[in-house]
């Protein structure tokens, strides 16, 4: 899941200028559900940019809208309606989804609402950590279900370093260390002889090196 944050509503303000009009776009998938971009939020911004204008003296027409997903074409195109008799769009997505309306709305001043942070999980209510670095090499089969290129605070792939204590890294004393995870996932279940598997220096040319990155599907084109 893409973990996103919203933006001081002050910034957010300052985006749309001398906006009259402006929309307020949600997006049901991610971030709805780390509950920053979905159809409550977009009420709650909405209210709050027409609150903070008038205040200013400066009033702002707000129409909102919260699509299924927003980096999906198909669903963006719904919002063409919408869009086109507004000065600017407020997106509540992450970063993919603001690029899709910038893209699919080339004329109209698209801005971002939230600040895209991670992929990752939920661990209790209210509080998200991340899991993915999206490096594509995944080794999870290796380290036991747990990721050293994230969970470790140095990313190191062969072993922990020389600073881990009591099972708690070096960096922050509240962080796991990801080896001794690893170790004791490992031990678990009787496969400690993995970690005498030596990973090579990290291709990171897999990642995020050479221009964006694009996956296709070769079974779904035919």
């Amino acid at each position: 899941m893409i973990v996103a944050q919203q933006k001081p509503i002050g910034e957010i303000e300052s985006y749309i200028g001398s906006a009259k009009k402006i929309l307020v776009a949600g997006c049901g998938g991610c971030v709805t559900v780390c509950l920053s971009g979905g159809q409550k939020e977009v009420d709650i911004l909405a209210t709050s940019l027409r609150i903070l204008r008038k205040k200013a003296g400066n009033p702002v027409e707000v129409v909102s809208e919260t699509l299924e997903r927003q980096c999906d074409k198909e669903y963006v195109e719904k919002l063409e309606s919408l869009v086109k008799d507004v000065d600017c769009v407020v997106s509540l997505a992450c970063g993919v989804g603001v690029q899709y309306l910038a893209e699919r709305y080339p004329d109209k001043y698209v801005v971002p609402a939230q600040n895209t942070k991670f992929i990752g999980g939920t661990t209790e209510h209210g509080v998200w950590e991340e899991r993915c670095g999206l490096c594509g090499e995944c080794i999870l089969a290796s380290t036991g279900g747990i990721c050293p290129v994230i969970r470790c605070s140095k990313s190191i792939l062969n072993g922990p370093c020389g600073g881990s204590s009591n099972g708690k890294c070096e960096i922050d004393p509240d962080t796991d260390c990801a080896w001794a995870l690893i170790y004791e996932q490992l031990k678990r279940q009787g496969r400690e002889a993995s970690l005498c598997e030596v990973f090579p220096v990290k291709d990171w040319s897999k990642s995020r090196d050479g221009g964006p990155r694009k996956y296709v599907r070769e079974d779904v084109l035919l």
